[in-house]
C-alpha cells in the first residue's frame, strides 16, 4: 500500500518565544470517520464532502505502511465495537490561531489545509438485523467511486523525489536573529524509502478484487515522516539594503517616553515666536524707512519742494523780549521731570499687572482702606511730580520762558511739516535750542507739558482715593471707565516721547545738547560746539540716582517710608 504526506502551512506564535501555531501534527486526515459514511450507506457526493471536511482536525492515528487490509479492519472494528459511526458530513473544524495581518483571516486559512487523498475502501458494521452482502457485482459503481479517490491520493501524496526543493528563507525578524522561517518550520517534503512505486497500484488492485473482499472494509491510510535533507540555516547571499531608522532606535531604547511639555509662552506667543516677530518686523520697518527716505528725498529735489523748503525752514521768529538761553533753575527742573517720570511708569506697569499684593497700606484714620504697597507708591510719586509741574509751569510764565514752546504763530504748522520732511530726508534741519526750538520741537513741548501732563492728572485723580465715592452726579458725569481708557494711552505717549527726545539729543550733538539741558551753557552760534563735558558727567550723575531709584523701588525699601503716613500690613 502507498502512503503519502500532508504537511499543514503554519503561522505565527501565539505567545513570544513559542512554536508556529498550529503545532506539527494537528491537521491529518483521519480516513476512518469518511468511511463510516459510506459504511452507513451515504451518497458518493456526501462522502467526498465528509473526506474534504474531516481533513480539517483529525487525529493522526494510521495504520503502519505495511499492515494487511484484513487486519485494518480487525484492529477498527475493535477499537469502536459499540461506537455509533459519525453521520456524513460531520466534521471537527481545524484549530486556527491569529491572523498574520490586522483584520485579516485566521492562520491558518481553510483554503490551505492539504487536501484530503484517501482510498476509501467501506467496511460493514453489523447491525441489529442481519444486512444482505455487498459485492462488486451488485454494486459496481460504489466500488469506482471508492477506488478513484484512492488513486488520486496516492499520486498527490507520492511526488518524485527529484522534485524536494529546500525553503528559501529571507532576513532576520529581529536584529541579529534567525534567518526567517527557521530551519524546519516548513521543509520540503520528500517521499519515505517505504513507499515504492510498486505500491501506487494496490488501490485499483484493491477494486479490481472487490468480489473477494469482505462486504465493506475499512479504509487504509498511511502517512511517512517528513525529513529535511537540505541545510536552511545559510541566510541568502543578498546585500542588506533596510536598516532599522533612528525613531526605531529611540521606541527601543525608550520605548514610553515622557510627553514634551508645551513651550512657556509670554503673553500670546512664545519666546522664539518674539524673536522671530522682532526679527521680520525689523526688516520690514527698515524697509519701509529706505522707501520713505528715498521718496522724501525725492519729492524735495523738485520745484515745488524746493520752494517749500526756502518758505518755511522749519522754525519762525519769536516774538521781541524771549529770553534767551536756559537757566539753571530749568536744569533742576528737567532733572526731576525726568527721575519721577521714570519711576512712575515703572510702578504704574506694576500696579496693573499686579494679581496679589504682598503688602498694603492703610491711612491712621482710615483703617478698613487698604491698598496695595505698590499703588500708595505710585500716588506718591504722582503728587511728587505733580508739585514739580507745577512749579515749573509757574517759574516758565514768570521768567518768560513760556514763549520758547508754546506756539505765537500759526506758522508752526507749515515750518513743523518742513521740519519733519528733513527729518524723514535725514538732511536734518539746521537748529540751536539755545536761542530757538524748530517746529516740531515746539509743538511736542507743548502738547506734553499743557495737554498730556494734566490729562495724566485728572485721570489719575479719578482713579484714586481721592476721589469722592458718593458724589452720584460727578459719578455719572466723569464715569471712571473714562479714566481708565485715558490713562494708559497717556502713559504710553509719555514713554514714545522720552524715547525720540533721547535720541534726538544724541543724534543732533550730544555734548552740546547736554550742556544745554543740565549745565546751562550754550551759544547763539548754530554751529559752535560746546568744548567741555560738563554736561556729559551731570547727565552721567543724573542717570546713576535714577537707577538707585529703580532699584529701591520695593516693598523691603518702601515700607519703612509708607509707616511713616499710615500702617502697613501683609497679606
Amino acid at each position: 500500500m502507498a502512503t503519502f504526506s500532508t504537511q499543514v502551512r503554519r503561522g505565527l506564535p501565539r505567545h513570544p518565544g513559542g512554536d508556529p501555531w498550529p503545532p506539527a501534527g494537528e491537521a491529518h486526515v483521519d480516513v476512518a470517520s469518511v468511511a463510516a459514511g459510506v459504511v452507513a450507506g451515504a451518497d458518493v457526493s456526501d462522502v467526498a464532502a465528509s473526506a474534504e471536511a474531516e481533513r480539517q482536525d483529525v487525529t493522526p492515528s494510521a495504520p503502519a505502511p505495511d499492515a494487511d487490509v484484513s487486519e485494518v479492519v480487525a484492529s477498527a472494528g475493535a477499537e469502536r465495537p459499540d461506537a455509533t459511526l459519525p453521520a456524513v458530513g460531520a466534521q471537527r473544524a481545524v484549530r486556527r490561531g491569529l491572523p498574520r495581518v490586522p483584520g485579516g483571516e485566521p492562520w491558518p486559512p481553510a483554503s490551505t489545509v492539504a487536501p484530503v487523498a484517501a482510498s476509501v475502501v467501506a467496511t460493514a458494521v453489523p447491525d441489529a438485523s442481519p444486512q444482505p452482502a455487498t459485492t462488486a457485482e451488485d454494486s459496481p459503481a460504489l466500488v469506482a467511486a471508492v477506488a478513484a479517490p484512492a488513486a488520486a491520493v496516492r499520486q498527490h501524496a507520492t511526488p518524485d523525489a527529484g522534485s524536494a526543493q529546500p525553503l528559501r528563507r529571507g532576513l532576520p525578524r529581529v536584529a541579529g536573529g534567525e534567518p526567517w522561517p527557521p530551519a524546519g518550520f516548513a521543509p520540503s517534503a520528500e517521499v519515505s524509502a517505504a513507499a515504492t512505486p510498486a505500491e501506487q497500484p494496490e488501490a485499483l488492485e484493491v477494486a479490481g478484487d472487490a468480489a473477494s473482499v469482505p462486504a465493506v472494509v475499512e479504509p487504509v491510510l498511511t502517512t511517512t515522516a517528513v525529513a529535511t535533507t537540505t541545510d536552511l540555516s545559510t541566510p541568502l547571499p543578498f546585500t542588506r539594503t533596510v536598516w532599522a531608522g533612528a525613531a526605531a532606535q529611540q521606541r527601543f531604547a525608550n520605548p514610553h517616553p515622557k510627553p514634551t511639555p508645551p513651550p512657556a509662552k509670554i503673553g500670546p506667543f512664545t519666546k522664539l515666536q518674539w524673536a522671530g516677530i522682532t526679527v521680520i518686523g525689523g526688516i520690514t520697518l527698515l524697509l519701509l524707512a529706505g522707501m520713505a527716505v528715498a521718496a522724501v528725498r525725492w519729492l524735495l529735489s523738485t520745484e515745488p519742494g524746493s520752494h517749500w523748503l526756502a518758505t518755511y525752514p522749519g522754525e519762525y521768529h519769536l516774538p521781541e523780549g524771549a529770553p534767551v538761553g536756559f537757566p539753571a533753575w530749568l536744569g533742576w527742573q528737567h532733572f526731576f521731570n525726568v527721575f519721577l517720570m521714570v519711576l512712575i511708569i515703572r510702578t504704574g506697569l506694576q500696579v496693573r499687572t499686579e494679581k496679589r499684593p504682598t503688602a498694603f497700606w492703610s491711612p491712621r484714620t482710615n483703617k478698613k482702606r487698604k491698598i496695595s504697597l505698590n499703588l500708595w507708591l505710585h500716588q506718591g510719586l504722582d503728587l511728587l511730580w505733580v508739585i514739580n509741574g507745577v512749579i515749573f509751569v509757574v517759574l516758565l510764565f514768570v521768567s518768560g520762558q513760556w514763549m520758547r514752546i508754546v506756539p505765537t504763530s500759526w506758522e508752526v504748522f507749515p515750518n513743523a511739516i518742513s521740519a519733519v520732511l528733513q527729518y524723514i530726508s535725514l538732511d536734518w534741519p539746521t537748529e540751536n535750542g539755545w536761542v530757538n526750538y524748530n517746529s516740531v520741537q515746539q509743538l511736542a513741548y507743548f502738547v506734553t507739558v499743557f495737554i498730556a501732563a494734566p490729562l495724566a492728572i485728572i485721570t489719575g485723580v479719578r482713579m484714586s482715593g481721592i476721589w469722592p465715592k458718593n458724589a452720584t452726579a460727578l459719578n455719572k458725569a466723569y464715569p471712571v471707565e473714562w479714566a481708565r481708557a485715558i490713562h494708559f494711552p497717556v502713559m504710553l505717549y509719555f514713554v514714545l516721547f522720552i524715547f525720540v527726545h533721547v535720541v534726538l539729543v544724541f543724534a543732533t550733538g550730544a555734548l552740546r545738547n547736554l550742556n544745554h539741558m543740565y549745565a546751562a551753557q550754550g551759544s547763539t552760534d548754530p554751529n559752535a560746539y560746546a568744548d567741555n563735558w560738563a554736561g556729559f558727567f551731570i547727565f552721567t550723575a543724573s542717570i546713576a540716582v535714577i537707577a538707585i531709584g529703580w532699584a529701591a523701588a520695593r516693598p523691603l525699601v518702601v515700607a519703612p517710608i509708607a509707616k511713616l503716613f499710615g500702617s502697613v500690613s501683609g497679606r
